[in-house]
């Protein structure tokens, strides 16, 4: 089955699009990094906006400070969450233990 045809206009805004939700994925991760964001605050900013509800806990965590991709990998092992899961994805007892776990 072939993609849908989209005209060139709706491309580059399709392009544009993703290119921002990119920039912005990036500079929280670096929030987050140096501590000027909260993994509390990431997740309610993920429920208003779907630009940070599609993040992927896998990538997120390993951008907290003291989080490594080894430490975020057993976490999320320990807690039963899937390596594709999403902020979004996230049931309310994962995301209970995450913020307990983080704190």
């Amino acid at each position: 089955m072939a993609p849908p045809e989209i005209t060139k206009e709706q491309r580059e805004a399709a392009l544009l699009k993703a290119g921002e939700v990119r920039r912005v994925r990036a500079e929280t991760k670096e929030l987050l990094k140096m501590g000027s964001l909260g993994f509390s605050e990431l997740l309610a900013k993920a429920d208003e906006d779907d630009m940070y509800a599609g993040m992927k806990i896998a990538s997120v965590l390993p951008s907290l400070p003291g989080m490594g991709k080894v430490k975020a990998k057993r976490l999320m092992e320990e807690l039963q969450i899937a390596d594709n899961r999403r902020l979004r994805g996230l049931g309310d007892r994962q995301r209970q233990a995450l913020l307990e776990r983080l704190a």
